[in-house]
């Protein structure tokens, strides 16, 4: 059921262990509903189950507690990271060495082989990130589509010939390695882009109905004078300036 209704709670243990230290002050029926199964059967045949969502006020202040909390670790964790002058690491493509910021690995894989996983900046635990795509690569798998073959050099090929020098953004394993998936509560980063995008198309403020874009026109080389067309331009040089730009064209051309 998680895979395709995943539950967002940013810290599970630290929130079982809230509402594990509040069952034991209440019963649980005054902050979970009550779901009885087979309720027309026989009384020895139901079972109940307790639901507890964020539709409860605690249960939401919880959440957003948490979120914020493991929000303010990630933004720790990534500025640590950034810092971070020991960086060591070889190219997953072509074992060039990297020593210093993780920034030079990444750049050098988006600049030299087309492969980009993101700003530097976007990133947490860049080495295990880094780990899990090496592992794919060791175990001769595709990183965007990933099927398997047969050796490395089936793989090279494919990746390059089908562009698929890039990850696959539906993995969900992934998710935790970009700051943007812990920005808001029970949200993946499509959701967050989605809203932004909406954002731009619903705004009211920017109506260009009344856009009225100016005519093309060509200028005077000396003076303010303005025109439609070239050819009267030409001819508004030569007479009020003495310049025959044709003439000029002409003879340096030949």
């Amino acid at each position: 059921m998680t895979s395709q209704h995943p539950v967002f709670i940013k810290d599970p243990q630290r929130y079982l262990l809230y509402w594990k230290g509040r069952f034991l002050e209440q019963p649980l029926t005054d902050f979970c509903s009550v779901i009885k199964t087979n309720s027309t059967g026989p009384v020895e045949k139901q079972e109940e189950y307790f639901l507890l969502c964020d539709i409860l006020p605690e249960d939401r202040l919880l959440r957003e507690k948490l979120q914020q909390k493991r929000l303010e670790e990630i933004l720790e964790q990534q500025q640590k990271e950034r810092d971070d002058s020991s960086f060591q690491r070889l190219c997953m493509f072509c074992s060039e060495e990297f020593t210093g910021n993780r920034s030079s690995l990444l750049n050098h894989m988006a600049r030299e082989h087309s492969f980009s996983i993101g700003l530097p900046d976007n990133i947490v635990y860049c080495n295990e990130f880094l780990d899990a795509l090496q592992s794919k690569l060791d175990n001769l798998q595709c990183l965007y589509c990933e099927k398997t073959f047969r050796d490395k050099t089936t793989l090279k090929d494919h990746m390059r010939k089908k562009a698929h020098r890039r990850i696959n953004a539906g993995n969900r394993e992934y998710d935790r390695f970009y700051v943007i998936n812990y920005l808001e509560l029970g949200k993946t980063w499509e959701e967050v882009q989605s809203e932004d995008d909406r954002d731009l198309v619903d705004d009211e403020d920017d109506d260009w109905s009344d856009w009225r874009a100016h005519p093309v026109c060509a200028v005077c080389l000396f003076c303010d004078q303005q025109s439609e067309t070239m050819d009267k331009i030409y001819t508004h040089m030569q007479e009020a300036h003495g310049f025959d730009l044709h003439r000029l064209r002409t003879d340096l051309s030949e």
